[in-house]
């Protein structure tokens, strides 16, 4: 997801940028078909927060995912254990990119 350039990457990275993620360290747990014209998702913020989703498309006419929007965002931080993805939640806590920080000598 992270530098594809398949349209449907680019604008999933797009549409997770404009809710606040930071692409270079998000976590893309599970994006599956869910019928003709959705995804759904799951996607782990690089603050630890982890977020359920569909993404909405004419998944049967070509160019259609370029026009995908965000129809359902809900935060699951609080209750992702009881996600039927829980495990690969889990694994995404795990195999995450760290955090990057600059510290600055004051002294």
């Amino acid at each position: 997801m992270r530098a594809s350039q398949f349209s449907l990457w680019i604008r999933l990275r797009q549409l997770l940028a404009e809710r606040g993620l930071t692409i270079s360290s998000a976590v893309l747990v599970h994006l599956f078909p869910d019928g003709p014209e959705a995804e759904t998702g799951v996607v782990l913020s690089d603050g630890g927060r982890v977020y359920a989703f569909d993404l909405a498309y004419d998944r049967m006419r070509e160019g259609s995912d370029r026009d995908a929007v965000i129809e359902r965002w809900q935060d699951i931080t609080s209750h992702w254990q009881a996600h039927p993805l829980r495990s690969e939640i889990a694994d995404a806590f795990v195999w995450r990119p760290p955090a990057q920080r600059t510290y600055l000598d004051l002294a």
